[in-house]
């Protein structure tokens, strides 16, 4: 019997996909979500780590079905493992600054700064990836549920955690206009 985030199943975590390289990371993501399983990038514990920061959040009982998506796609991993509650904490990615008439989401080494009033982005900063600069030139001045989603137009960490910030935004911003 397969779990599939379709029939309502909880997210209980429990399992990590551990990868060699950011862009498996990205990739993995992708074909489980789209497969209809929950999933969530972490920073996985040091002793876990095997060459890439990123790991994936999965649901433990799914373990078999993921891996066999993952095995289908080609997507590259290293393991998947079972989170031992011993284990330091997966590292939160994101953290949500206010600066009076603007928010800061920060995600990773990446930041995402909007006006709360417009919802405009007004800064992103951070990292050191050669598609830094196109990613902010293609951002910047544009309402955040209008911007594009990073992790489409770029290839590296610094662009998955730059859509992990916009994720937030774009929530933060959706939360402000339902109140």
């Amino acid at each position: 019997m397969v779990f599939r985030k379709d029939k309502a199943r909880p997210f209980e975590g429990g399992g990590l996909v551990i990868f060699l390289d950011v862009q498996d990371a990205i990739l993995a993501e992708k074909v489980v979500k789209k497969a209809g399983y929950a999933a969530k990038m972490v920073a996985p514990p040091p002793e876990l780590r095997k060459g890439c920061d990123l790991a994936l959040e999965v649901n433990l009982v799914e373990k078999p079905a993921i891996q066999r998506v993952l095995d289908e796609e080609d997507v590259g991993y290293v393991d998947l493992v079972p989170i031992n509650t011993k284990m330091a904490e997966l590292l939160d990615v994101v953290k949500v600054t206010n600066f009076g008439e603007w928010t800061m989401v920060k995600a990773g080494n990446m930041k995402l700064s909007f006006e709360k009033a417009t919802g405009i982005i007004v800064n992103t900063s951070g990292g050191g990836c050669p598609d830094i600069p196109h990613l902010h030139a293609q951002m910047l001045d544009r309402k955040v549920t209008e911007a594009p989603w990073p992790k489409d137009i770029g290839f590296t960490l610094c662009a998955l955690m730059l859509n992990r910030a916009l994720e937030e935004a774009v929530h933060l911003w959706q939360e402000r206009e339902r109140s």
